[in-house]
């Protein structure tokens, strides 16, 4: 059998880790197993066990891709030559949230009270997004309000916290008031 090269194994683990990731907004964490994420992905379980350890491995990888989305559309932003201004970020944040990935999210946030791993993965992408939205505010001050970038630094630190505090508010909304593909037990 040929071995994978590295652009191939990456596209791989994507193809496995969307597929868990829409289980999971469909079963949730702890309903989903490994042979869900199999039929789902329409891999063998000897291509999952290549690429992941177990499903806690594999809960960690759509941890990372599903937050690490959000992170590079806020790049995009930040890096605009008119980044907008946060109510209008903040809108086109809430019109990109999915509520599969929504249901995700939340699940992987009540993980996160008594897993430590999961806890680090989410600590942290919190953190960077803080920090993207940060960027993306301090951009549209300097950019289009011609604020001098100290200045625009100052005064963005609690409007992007504002602003990751109401997205993650309707992240939950939203979360809780998708239907769900599954019948309730």
């Amino acid at each position: 059998m040929p071995r994978l090269t590295s652009a191939r194994k990456e596209l791989r683990r994507a193809q496995i880790t969307e597929a868990a990731v829409r289980c999971f907004g469909r079963k949730g964490l702890e309903r989903t197993s490994i042979a869900d994420i199999i039929a789902e992905s329409g891999l063998s379980a000897g291509s999952i066990y290549a690429h992941y350890r177990d499903k806690a491995d594999l809960v960690q990888a759509s941890a990372r891709e599903t937050l690490a989305e959000h992170a590079k559309v806020l790049g995009q932003y930040a890096a605009s030559d008119a980044p907008p201004d946060p109510d209008e970020l903040l809108t086109r944040m809430i019109a990109a949230i999915d509520p599969a990935d929504a249901r995700v999210a939340v699940q992987l946030w009540g993980e996160a009270t008594t897993n430590a791993a999961i806890r680090g993965i989410l600590v942290d992408t919190v953190d960077r997004m803080r920090v993207l939205l940060h960027d993306c505010v301090t951009a549209r001050l300097v950019k289009v309000e011609r604020l001098e970038p100290a200045e625009a630094r100052e005064r963005a630190t609690p409007v992007a916290r504002r602003v990751a505090a109401l997205y993650l508010a309707e992240l939950l909304d939203t979360a809780l008031h998708a239907p769900t593909d599954e019948p309730a037990s």
